[in-house]
């Protein structure tokens, strides 16, 4: 086992920082503010980690900003359940109330001590907390991400990468859509109050929504920002880009976790980047070296 110390260290002499790392012997660190995808966790030499999986999306039930609630909207959105008790806010409750049981449901399948692979990929979502991509293996060897899917617990859906046992990117994205096509279709979890016959129009309401918001940016005048670093930056502020929003975020650090960028130019390798909206966002980027 490598020591993440070590790592790091390896890491300056030149290696790819998207080579995976396993840590045994894991313990999870008890917090007010964790979910059921981010928590703390201490590894054996006593180094402490916020840990973000990969693939699993758990419902915000910790709302402290407004970029919290608009998640929190789009969940709820994403799940058919917006209208579920009557009121906003009744489905609002409803909602975090299964965060929270996501939280305690990861708490009790890392009860023992668990498996972290990670290549400390950093995964910021707002820029505010140091946080690092992850998957982890409970103590009888199930993947946490797959478990809070397959139980209806968490969505499929965030970054993906090639898992430790070799399975592609994509592959591994397609099967954790069909655990939760499962999970649906046995109405588990979230999916137990799903209006079925309002979903569609739910989800067409949030993809609505997203692309007036990006129309709102792209006609407005540009803001004065400083550069952010392609490889560096947090979900949110790629998502404050131009014509940018939460899944291109997502494919841009996929990529970078992959294979760092070098040029700018490299975005038109990003589905959903055209040329036009490379140029838009030209003049925000930099790209700093890879490790």
């Amino acid at each position: 086992m490598l020591r993440p110390l070590l790592v790091l260290f390896l890491f300056a002499l030149g290696l790819r920082a998207a080579e995976l790392v396993r840590i045994d012997a894991c313990e999870l660190v008890p917090t007010d503010w964790a979910d059921g995808d981010s928590f703390l966790v201490r590894t054996p030499d006593g180094q402490e980690h916020t840990v973000r999986l990969y693939g699993a999306d758990c419902i915000e039930w910790h709302i402290g900003d407004e970029s919290d609630a608009r998640r929190l909207r789009a969940q709820r959105r994403y799940f058919g359940i917006s209208d579920h008790g009557g009121s906003a806010q009744a489905s609002i409750d409803a909602a975090k109330s299964f965060g929270e049981k996501a939280a305690e449901r990861r708490t009790e399948l890392l009860g023992k001590p668990f498996t972290l692979i990670t290549s400390f990929a950093d995964a910021r979502g707002d820029g505010r907390h140091k946080r690092i991509y992850g998957f982890v293996r409970t103590s009888s060897g199930d993947d946490l991400a797959t478990v809070l899917v397959r139980e209806g617990l968490a969505r499929a859906f965030g970054v993906y990468r090639q898992t430790p046992e070799g399975l592609s990117k994509d592959d591994w994205q397609q099967e954790l859509a069909d655990h939760e096509l499962a999970a649906a279709s046995r109405r588990l979890g979230v999916w137990k109050l799903t209006d079925w016959e309002k979903l569609p129009a739910e989800r067409r309401a949030e993809r609505e929504d997203l692309a007036q918001l990006r129309g709102a940016i792209d006609d407005a005048a540009e803001p004065e920002a400083e550069s952010i670093d392609l490889n560096q930056a947090a979900r949110d502020e790629l998502m404050r880009l131009p014509g940018i929003g939460e899944k291109t975020a997502n494919a841009i650090i996929e990529h970078r976790e992959e294979k760092p960028f070098t040029t700018i130019d490299e975005l038109d390798e990003i589905p959903g980047i055209g040329p036009a909206t490379l140029e838009r966002i030209r003049p925000f980027l930099t790209v700093s070296r890879e490790p």
